[in-house]
C-alpha cells in the first residue's frame, strides 16, 4: 500500500507517461588534476597530519564550506604496515573551487595533531574490521555521516556489513554521536549511500554490501534523517514505507556512487565504479528516479589502474568540465580528476512564418 507523507511532495515520478527520455553526452576525455592526499600529494597530508595513505574522498557543504570524508587512513609505511590506523577522517577544503586543485586547510585532529578517527570502530576481523562512511550531508547547523560497519573483506569487491546507519556532530566534524535509533540492522540494499538533497526533503541512492549490486532510491524529509521509518522508497511507480519493495534503477553491478545535477542541461549525472568493467561510468537522467540512460565509461583501469570510488565535487554546475575525486588502490590516495563533456546543441524551436498581408 503506497503512504502518504504530507512533508513529501511526488515531485519525481518516473512512471508518468510524459517521462522525458535521458539525454546523451559525448566524454571527451579525462585527466588527473592533482593529487590530493599522500606524500606525494599537493597538500603534503603525510607530513601534515600522519595520512601516508587513504581513499574514498567524498565531499557535502557545511556553512558554505568544503568537506572532504576518507575511508581507511594510514600512517608511514601504509596499508601494510597498519601504523596509526583510523577507520575514517575528514578534511576541510580551503578553496571549494575544483579548477584550483582542492587544498586542504586543515584536517579534525587529535592531540598528536594526526588526523584523528571520527567513528570509532573494533578493528577486530570477523566482528568489526573497520568503519566506513560512506557519504555525508549538511542539514541545518548539523553534520550526518552515512556509514557502514564492515565485518570483514573477502574478494576483490566483496565485504560483510554488520550493521549501517548514520551518524551526527553538531560541532563542526569534531565529535560525532551514534544514535541507535539510526542503526539499521538489516540487508535492505542501502548499506552505501549516496545523498542528494532537494529543498526539505534528501533522496538517498543505496546499493549493498560489496559493488556487485543494483542501485535503488528512497527519500525521506530533511528533519527526520535518522528516523529509519520515515523512509519511503522508490518501487517503480510510487513511493512506499516496505524497504523490500524498492525497485533497481540502475541494474548491477555498481560500487561507490556519487549524483549531482547539471542546472545547464537539466540533467541529473550518476557516476560509479563498475567492477566488470574495471572502469568508472556515468549515467545520465531527467529525473532522480530515472530513466537513467546507458553506462559511459569515464576513465579505465588501462590507464588508471586500480581505480575506484567517484565522486563528483559539489557547489558548481555541471557543463563541459566535469569534476571528481577518485582512489587508486596503488598508491592507495584519492586524486582530483577532470572530464571533458560534449552535450548535445538543444534544439532550436521553429519560428513560425509571418501571415501573408492576404491571409
Amino acid at each position: 500500500m503506497e503512504t502518504q507523507n504530507a512533508s513529501l511532495q511526488p515531485d519525481v515520478m518516473a512512471g508518468d507517461e510524459a517521462a522525458i527520455s535521458p539525454v546523451t553526452v559525448r566524454i571527451a576525455g579525462s585527466k588527473v588534476v592533482s593529487q590530493v592526499t599522500g606524500p606525494d600529494g599537493t597538500n603534503d597530508t603525510a607530513r601534515r597530519w600522519d595520512v601516508h595513505g587513504t581513499d574514498l574522498g567524498h565531499m557535502f557543504l557545511h556553512k558554505d564550506t568544503l568537506y572532504m570524508v576518507f575511508g581507511d587512513t594510514f600512517g608511514q609505511r601504509g596499508v601494510f604496515g597498519r601504523m596509526n590506523w583510523r577507520s575514517n577522517t575528514i578534511a576541510r577544503i580551503a578553496d571549494p573551487d575544483p579548477r584550483n586543485g582542492l587544498p586542504i586547510e586543515t584536517m579534525i585532529t587529535g592531540a598528536n595533531g594526526a588526523a584523528k578517527e571520527l567513528l570509532h570502530s573494533r578493528k577486530i576481523g570477523g566482528v568489526e574490521k573497520t568503519v566506513i562512511p560512506t557519504y555525508g550531508i549538511s542539514i541545518g547547523d548539523r553534520m550526518y555521516l552515512h556509514y557502514m560497519s564492515v565485518k570483514g573483506w573477502g574478494a576483490p569487491g566483496q565485504w560483510e556489513v554488520r550493521h549501517s546507519g548514520i551518524a551526527y556532530s553538531d560541532d563542526d566534524g569534531h565529535t560525532w554521536v551514534v544514535p541507535p535509533e539510526a542503526v539499521e540492522n538489516r540487508a535492505i540494499g542501502f548499506e552505501q549511500v549516496a545523498f542528494v538533497r532537494e529543498e526539505d526533503v534528501v533522496y538517498t541512492f543505496g546499493i549493498p554490501e560489496g559493488r556487485f549490486g543494483g542501485v535503488k532510491l528512497r527519500r525521506v524529509a530533511a528533519g527526520r534523517i535518522l528516523d529509519l521509518d520515515a523512509y519511503e522508497y522508490w518501487t517503480g511507480t510510487g513511493w512506499v514505507a516496505d524497504p523490500a519493495a524498492a525497485s533497481v534503477i540502475v541494474p548491477a553491478p555498481a560500487g561507490e556512487l556519487s549524483v549531482a545535477w547539471s542546472k545547464t542541461h537539466e540533467s541529473w549525472v550518476m557516476m560509479y565504479f563498475d567492477p566488470e568493467r574495471r572502469a568508472v561510468v556515468l549515467r545520465l537522467a531527467p529525473d532522480l528516479t530515472g530513466p537513467w540512460g546507458d553506462a559511459q565509461v569515464v576513465v579505465g583501469a588501462q590507464d588508471y589502474p586500480g581505480l575506484y570510488a567517484p565522486y563528483i565535487v559539489p557547489g558548481s554546475d555541471i557543463d563541459t568540465e566535469l569534476y571528481y575525486t577518485m582512489s587508486q588502490w596503488t598508491p592507495y590516495n584519492v586524486f582530483l580528476m577532470r572530464t571533458r563533456l560534449e552535450w548535445p546543441a538543444p534544439a532550436v524551436a521553429a519560428v513560425p512564418e509571418a501571415p501573408s498581408e492576404d491571409g
